[in-house]
């Protein structure tokens, strides 16, 4: 009998699917980078990878095709990323391909690069530290809160 139950319960699991994988960005074709050997025009480049997922323009041009892998093990939890691929197509200042280099996880941090917060100076306090402190918006607040002037 309880073997039984032991199989209906797994098979009941087993159509649960627990994590989900995300794949977002460019995906390179090995046939299409082979189009653009050094030496190609950025024409060439747009012809046959497309419109690059960014671009920098330092010291010369450079395309960055950008792709990640990401992972959520359960429904309710935050992705994490797996991997991710940057092709960078560097350019001279005529506008020809001078190399190419394909950098994952291992070659740099990851970042956001899309935040909705900025950063300021100073100090961020939690209201408890606001009320302790004596001073400022959060011991004033507590008082209006209380009725006290």
């Amino acid at each position: 009998m309880a073997a039984i139950t032991l199989l209906i319960a797994t098979a009941g699991l087993s159509g649960c699917q627990t994590s989900e994988i995300y794949h977002n960005g460019y995906i390179v074709d090995p046939q299409a980078l082979e189009l653009v050997p050094v030496g190609s025009s950025r024409e060439q480049v747009l012809l046959s990878l497309g419109t690059p997922s960014t671009t920098a323009t330092f010291d010369g041009e450079v395309f960055y095709y950008i792709s990640q892998t990401r992972k959520r093990p359960v429904a309710f939890m935050k992705q994490q990323i797996v991997s991710q691929q940057v092709l960078a197509i560097y350019f001279s200042k005529d506008g020809v391909v001078t190399r190419r280099a394909n950098y994952t996880l291992k070659d740099g941090k990851v970042f956001d690069m899309v935040s909705s917060t900025t950063p300021t100076g100073g100090r961020d306090m939690t209201f408890l530290q606001q009320i302790l402190s004596g001073g400022g918006g959060g011991a004033n607040s507590m008082k209006n809160l209380l009725g006290m002037q």
